[in-house]
């Protein structure tokens, strides 16, 4: 029998949560402002960037599963999948140098130099040639730009995951947390060239939220949830986001609970990515925070009833538009960033930078839409 939530039309809280999302992305990546303060990462131990990269592997499989179900062969698929993969790597380069290309002006024309000094666009003047090998082969990512690699890199794999997700689930899931513990255990990333380090999206422990979107959207597809709504699994989730929301907001709280979390780990001589706030490796309090608000927002009927109102067709409008959005805002953010470099900060300007931001972004996908309804036309 098919779930309730089965059905033909689009799911409008992928595309609300996601251009919620974008929103978010642009507000954090314009740090010192009032807004900043209102994002889902000062209420609890995750940002948007997870619930990002969840979505997308729900989107993924709603788009893509129906190409690897058959018995193959399954190039369409593939194909469709890694021309996405080039869409992305372009849009990530194009942004970059612009991105590059604003910090440079800010600098050279209105003495902003710190602008050269932030998000490791440094490299660009102190290493040259480094950081000309470094942008195209993906080693070197400005800061407020790297996370689209991290997605081209889990939608390359796409193919082979949502293979596997479609006929082994538990055991696809059960291999994706092993990689992801193991890559944390022993520290194992994606190399850096020309800084040191590596990726700060890690791929290798990122893809766990990948697999899990894509397990989600399967289930979606076949009118079904991945885990069903339960009373005590619904309050344990809340107990959880009351728990992260206390943290956030409260130094008592949050000083009371780093001394638990340490004990717990001493005394059970546990990993230290399971109780750690890594970004980079996925940390067991970010990855369980986010899955729990996954968990929370898709088991009341009231939200999918919420996301249908035309209050939140404007998130919903960002949502469907995603990756232009996102590449936008990467230049949007630099932009200003670029500004309050060099004004001197105010609630008005803040209020300027983010409702403008926020407009532009808006105005970018209803044009983009525009457009493809005077192609269907002239078709």
């Amino acid at each position: 029998m098919r779930h309730p939530e089965a059905s033909s039309a689009r799911d409008l809280r992928l595309d609300v949560f996601r251009g919620l999302a974008l929103v978010m992305i642009f507000i954090n990546h314009t740090p010192g402002t009032v807004f900043e303060n209102l994002t889902s990462r000062n209420f609890g131990f995750s940002d948007a960037a997870e619930g990002f990269v969840l979505m997308s592997g729900i989107a993924a499989a709603l788009a893509y599963a129906k190409f690897f179900a058959g018995p193959g062969p399954y190039w369409a698929g593939t194909g469709r999948m890694w021309r996405r993969v080039w869409t992305l790597y372009q849009v990530h380069i194009v942004t970059t140098v612009i991105a590059v290309g604003i910090a440079a002006a800010t600098a050279l024309w209105f003495g902003g130099f710190e602008m050269m000094q932030k998000n490791v666009v440094s490299a660009s003047y102190k290493k040259p040639l480094q950081y000309m090998i470094g942008i195209p082969l993906l080693t070197h990512q400005l800061g407020y730009a790297n996370i689209l690699p991290l997605y081209a890199v889990l939608l390359f794999a796409g193919p082979v995951l949502l293979w596997s997700a479609l006929r082994w689930p538990l055991r696809t899931m059960a291999v994706s947390v092993l990689v992801w513990a193991l890559v944390a255990r022993f520290w194992i990333n994606f190399p850096a060239f020309p800084n040191k380090g590596g990726w700060f999206f890690n791929p290798l422990s990122w893809q766990l939220l990948f697999v899990l979107g894509l397990l989600i959207g399967i289930k979606l597809k076949q009118g079904q949830r991945l885990v069903p709504v339960r009373r005590d699994l619904l309050a344990l989730a809340v107990a959880w986001l009351l728990v992260g929301l206390g943290v956030a907001q409260f130094p008592a709280i949050q000083d009371e609970f780093g001394h638990v979390l340490w004990f717990v780990q001493d005394r059970l001589n546990l990993p230290w990515f399971v109780m750690a706030f890594d970004k980079t490796y996925l940390s067991g309090p970010r990855l369980t925070h986010a899955l729990a608000l996954a968990y929370v927002l898709s088991a009341f009927p009231a939200v999918r009833q919420a996301c249908a109102h035309r209050l939140a067709a404007p998130f919903a409008l960002l949502g469907r538009n995603g990756l232009a959005v996102f590449g936008f805002g990467v230049v949007l953010c630099y932009t200003a960033n670029g500004i309050k470099t060099v004004l001197p900060a105010s609630f008005a300007l803040d209020l300027a930078v983010i409702s403008a931001g926020v407009l532009l972004m808006l105005a970018l996908a209803w044009s983009k839409e525009a457009w493809r309804r005077a192609e269907q036309r002239a078709r």
